[in-house]
Parts: C-alpha cells; sequence; structure tokens
C-alpha cells in the first residue's frame, strides 16, 4: 500500500470539496471554465485525485483534466498549464469515478453505528503536490459550509456545543459492487468496509428498513448467503416483500434454502400466490412440502384453539368476593391468572391480572381495577397473527372477540406458541 510522507518545508493544506467547486479555471492567463468535478483513484487508505472536470461556458462540452497540470490550487481558482485544452475534452470512462457526483448527498452505512448516514462534503489534502481524498463529511455542519453558511453554522455549533465535524476516513468507505454509479436514481450506497458478517442481523435489518428498494438490493447483493437469510427473517414483512420482489428469484430461494421450515414459511407467506409458485420450483421438494404444511397451519382459524375454561367476571363484583369465586372455580380453568370482565351481554370490558387482585382493596370493584385497553384477537385472527401478538406483548392468554366485541374465548399462550416451535424444528 502507497504510504504518504510530507516533504520536510513543504505545509500541508486542506480543503474541503465544497469549498473549491465552482473556483474559475485558468489556464495561460485565460479562464477555460469552472471545476465542477474531480476523479479519484482508490489506493486503500486514501484515494488520489486524478483529474479535475473543468466546464466551460456556454454549454461547451467538459475538459477532463490532469491534476499533474495543476499549478495552483485554492478557495477561488485553480490555475493550469496545458499546450491544448480543447485536447482533453471528453466524458468519464465507465471506470473513472467523478467525486461530487458520486458521494455528495449520497447515503452511507454506519456500521460502528448501525445508522445510515448522509456525506454533506469531501475532505481533501495537498501534500507533496498531489492531492487526496482523505475523509466524507457527514455532519451538518458540512451541509452548511456547502450551502455557503458556514459562518452562521459556526455561530450555532459553538453556542450549542454540537460536534462540527463527523468524518469517516475514506479508508472506511467503499462502494457496493462494481456497477454501482450506474443504478438508476443515482443514488449510490457505500458502507464502511468494517465486516458486515460481525454485524447481528437485527442491526442490519434496522438500516435495511431505513434504505430504498436499490439500495436494499445492493446490500443483500454484498451479504453472505447465511447472513443475508438471518437478516430477511429479522425485517418487516412489508419490507420483506420489497425485498423478494427486487432480488434474482434464485438468489431468494437460496436464501430461503438457508433459513428453518418455520422461517421460510414465515417469509413465503407474506407472497403473493404467483410468487410463492416461481420460489418452489427453485426448492428442494421436501422443504417445499414442510413450508405448505406450515402456512397451511399458521392460516388456520384461532377459534380452533380457544377455550371456554376461563375466569369472567362482572365488573360491580368487589376484590374479596372474585377471591372466593376463584377458590371455587380455578381448579377446573385452563386460564386462571386473568379474571375477563364483561357486560351482560358478555361484551369485554377490561382484564385484570390476579396479582394485581391479590394486592388490591378487598372492598374495591372489578371495574376500579381492570385494565379497560384490552389487547384481543379478533374471531377471524389466524394462528400466526395469534402468535406475532404473543411475542410481541408477552401476554400468558389473550381473549378473542368478535367485532361486536363479544368475549369469543380465550387462546393460552402455550397452546399456540408450543405448537408454533413444533413447527419450527
Amino acid at each position: 500500500m502507497n504510504q504518504m510522507v510530507a516533504v520536510p518545508g513543504i505545509a500541508d493544506e486542506v480543503f474541503f470539496l465544497s469549498e473549491i467547486i465552482g473556483s474559475r479555471a485558468m489556464c495561460n492567463g485565460r479562464k477555460l471554465g469552472k471545476l465542477v468535478d474531480v476523479i479519484a483513484v482508490d489506493q486503500g487508505k486514501l484515494a488520489e485525485i486524478t483529474q479535475l472536470q473543468i466546464r466551460p461556458p456556454f454549454g461547451d462540452p467538459a475538459m477532463l483534466v490532469p491534476y499533474s497540470a495543476v499549478r495552483s490550487l485554492s478557495h477561488r481558482e485553480v490555475v493550469i498549464e496545458l499546450t491544448d485544452p480543447k485536447s482533453y475534452v471528453r466524458e468519464p470512462t465507465a471506470d473513472e469515478v467523478l467525486v461530487r457526483d458520486y458521494l455528495f448527498d449520497k447515503k452511507v452505512l454506519d456500521i460502528e453505528d448501525r445508522e445510515v448516514e448522509v456525506v454533506y462534503d469531501i475532505r481533501l489534502l495537498k501534500r507533496n503536490g498531489k492531492l487526496f481524498v482523505t475523509d466524507v463529511d457527514i455532519s451538518r455542519y458540512g451541509l452548511f459550509r456547502r450551502l455557503g453558511l458556514a459562518s452562521l453554522a459556526k455561530i450555532f455549533y459553538e453556542r450549542s456545543g454540537e460536534e462540527k465535524k463527523r468524518l469517516i476516513a475514506w479508508s472506511y468507505v467503499q462502494a457496493l459492487g462494481p456497477n454501482l454509479s450506474s443504478l438508476q436514481g443515482e443514488l449510490k450506497l457505500n458502507i464502511l468496509k468494517e465486516a458486515l458478517s460481525e454485524t447481528h442481523p437485527a442491526d442490519l435489518a434496522d438500516i435495511v428498513e431505513e434504505l430504498d428498494s436499490g439500495q436494499r438490493v445492493t446490500l443483500f447483493e454484498e451479504l453472505e448467503p447465511s447472513l443475508a437469510s438471518d437478516t430477511l427473517e429479522e425485517i418487516d414483512p412489508a419490507v420483506q416483500r420489497d425485498v423478494v420482489f427486487a432480488l434474482k428469484k434464485d438468489r431468494v430461494a437460496r436464501l430461503i434454502g438457508e433459513m428453518t421450515p418455520g422461517q421460510a414459511a414465515d417469509i413465503v407467506s407474506v407472497l403473493p400466490a404467483d410468487e410463492r409458485r416461481i420460489i418452489a420450483k427453485l426448492l428442494d421438494i421436501k422443504l417445499v412440502d414442510k413450508i405448505r404444511e406450515i402456512i397451511e397451519k399458521q392460516e388456520t382459524n384461532i377459534l380452533n384453539f380457544t377455550t371456554s375454561k376461563f375466569l369472567k367476571c362482572r365488573g360491580e363484583m368487589a376484590a374479596d368476593e372474585t377471591l372466593r369465586h376463584f377458590r371455587r372455580n380455578a381448579r377446573g380453568m385452563d386460564v386462571v391468572m386473568y379474571f375477563y370482565i364483561v357486560d351482560e351481554k358478555d361484551r369485554l370490558l377490561g382484564v385484570l391480572d390476579i396479582k394485581e387482585l391479590l394486592m388490591a382493596d378487598l372492598t374495591s370493584k372489578l371495574s376500579e381495577l381492570m385494565v379497560e385497553n384490552v389487547i384481543s384477537l379478533k374471531s377471524d385472527s389466524t394462528m400466526k397473527e395469534a402468535a406475532a401478538a404473543f411475542l410481541r406483548y408477552g401476554f400468558r392468554a389473550l381473549p378473542v372477540v368478535d367485532d361486536g366485541d363479544v368475549l369469543q374465548g380465550v387462546v393460552p399462550y402455550r397452546d399456540v406458541m408450543n405448537l408454533k416451535h413444533r413447527m419450527l424444528d
């Protein structure tokens, strides 16, 4: 790897790309145009600026001028020495990266913080007659600088005590995929080179949910199959659909093949029937059979799992009367940890945990002790929806009500989750 060593007696200069973009370009005492971008070659820890893109006035085609022809560079002016500037008129090749176009306002994944950041500026270092990219600036201050509001921003940051500079070293920034610059929409994704393989799937899932469709595909194409599979399982179902639709079907099949049958069923079950059929043709037939069986069970109506053996009371009952009711009836019940409070038409009004009842004043009415905002399932809910509710809320039982809030039964945690676990094995 190239080492950048300072020459004694020659001072380093630091620029930000936004400070020199727009500078007039002079050649042989005449104005060529304006500096609009630079081309960089990645050298690992740094990227060396090898060419400047100069755009002449009046819409004439841009020139790519070698940086070796630059005699001076400042915030206002770049002086170039060339015999025939017009001979440098050309467009960048596919291998040449225009730094401003490629990185400004593009998203990066900050793996250390598990966040999606935005590049607002590029830090440059002039050393020994060469110009290097050293960092990307992801601070709001960098955005203000670009907008010409650096003085105003400086006052704000000094008063607020916030950190002005948030820089990511170039050595940690790398494009995902060789054709990334040609992605439609020109929104490229970059990530820290620090191992994605060391990032937990749940953290990656949070990042994926913040990206757009094209960026999600780019990220998933770079992940190892096992990590991609685990990440796909963690993300929101709506995002799962987006990723599965966007990825190549053979890639999707490979990711699903890395999952347990239960995990695979969770992914496949959110897809339309035609998508299921396409992917099923690419999977092992034994796995397809297991997935189909699990999905059928997941879509079973939750009323098939409810019990009528639970403690049901009226709101006007006092705590002491309810405890006597509990002692007389609890032995034959399937659900004994909750009391379900209903009106005369069996409409669910609230729920009370047995622990709360034991600590209550014996004269208190259940209507005063109960929780009115009851988490419940609808009578047309599926087993899969019930399992999701149990995982989300952590209750040991859930009531099932119809559209009129009439209590239809109660489903115990064990009856749903034990079945789900058997299906996942």
